[in-house]
């Protein structure tokens, strides 16, 4: 299932596009469209490599929220939150397993796997049970579990993402909490890491609630900010580097980036934005705006209320595409400034006035 889309276009000027639905051309799930315009345009494509919509019994996909990739086996975890389960897919995207309550999965929230293969699960409080983190081996068999305390808001902490860390160290975001709680291997408390920032020049810097904390393959941190439209990164001994992004609803800005990853072979930073639809690329080393990609659709390429990002060792990208209840691998082609016409997909975003900026 090959399907290269083209996923934003540039005009230098005043645009003056004029789409002509000349010929519609079946080519996997969707339909070309010739575009004519009078100004230059740049198109940046990426290729659907495949799209996940069933679990390991051919049920479709409920929710799909939250991701994570074994380095080690190159095997993708999905967590479909609204079944309670979390689905295990092999190299080759085919679902091989799944584990839930009967594990005692009781009410996950997110997921993360360390470097010996261990399945770290936050779980949201059930019943009279608090929130927790349970630890699975690499037979889905629970080994620990520990409960957040020694901070204050503990005993209302509720983890909406985690990511392992330098020497076993456990980073994990809250639900409405600022900052990221810091515990070691064995679940006790050891730091708080909170940027201070502000969305507008006229309100007070005050601790970031952070929506997402990944770590990348050479130790960095990146903590996203729904709240501040903003991605701050630091170095693995948690010294702050740089912050990139921009609180907005338009191109090139943040509205509510839900997911942050990074692949360090390509020099990019990657961002999903939950309200915008779409995903964008950051220098790796300055954080500059790169690029956009997708917009509100249902064909492969576009994306309905995206959550989750992670990267695999090809650079391939895993998008939790969550209410399109399906999980989305892409890689990127180029970009590339062609001659007119070009193809674009038939489903298409309402045409604005864009830049991409070259690197």
């Amino acid at each position: 299932m090959d399907v290269t889309s083209v996923i934003q276009l540039k005009v230098n000027n005043l645009w003056y596009l004029v789409i002509f639905w000349v010929l519609l051309i079946p080519l996997g799930w969707g339909g070309f469209a010739y575009v004519l315009a009078q100004e230059e345009i740049a198109i940046a494509k990426i290729r659907v490599v495949s799209v996940l919509k069933s679990n390991d019994t051919g049920q479709p996909l409920s929710f799909p929220s939250t991701l994570a990739y074994d380095r080690q086996t190159d095997e993708l975890y999905v967590l479909d939150a609204a079944k309670g389960r979390i689905i295990i897919y092999s190299p080759d995207l085919f679902p091989i397993f799944s584990f839930g309550i009967g594990r005692e999965v009781e009410n996950p929230s997110c997921i993360a796997i360390d470097k010996e293969g261990l399945i770290y699960i936050g779980e949201s409080p059930k019943g009279n049970k608090p929130a927790k983190i349970a630890i699975f081996n690499q037979a889905a068999i629970k080994i620990k579990e520990f409960y957040f305390k020694d901070f204050e808001g503990a005993s209302n902490f509720i983890p909406r993402s985690l990511a392992i860390g330098f020497r076993g160290r456990i980073y994990v975001a809250g639900s409405d909490f600022r900052g990221v709680v810091v515990l070691d291997r064995e679940g006790h408390f050891i730091k708080l890491l909170a940027p201070e920032d502000t969305f507008a020049a006229n309100i007070p810097k005050r601790k970031a609630q952070i929506s997402d904390v990944y770590i990348d393959e050479n130790g960095r941190i990146y903590l996203a900010s729904e709240e501040m439209g903003r991605i701050y990164v630091y170095d693995r001994q948690e010294r702050y580097l740089f912050k990139l992004g921009q609180k907005g609803g338009t191109f090139g800005k943040l509205s509510r980036p839900r997911g942050v990853a990074a692949d360090p072979r390509q020099d990019l930073i990657y961002v999903v934005d939950y309200m915008r639809h779409t995903g964008q690329a950051y220098d790796y080393q300055t954080g500059k705006f790169r690029f956009e990609f997708g917009g509100r659709g249902w064909s492969p390429g576009w994306f309905n209320y995206p959550t989750d990002i992670v990267v695999d060792k090809f650079s391939r990208l895993y998008i939790a595409d969550l209410f399109n209840h399906r999980v989305q691998v892409i890689e990127f082609a180029s970009i590339t400034y062609p001659e007119i016409p070009v193809e674009v997909p038939s489903f298409i975003t309402p045409i604005q006035k864009i830049k991409i900026p070259k690197k």
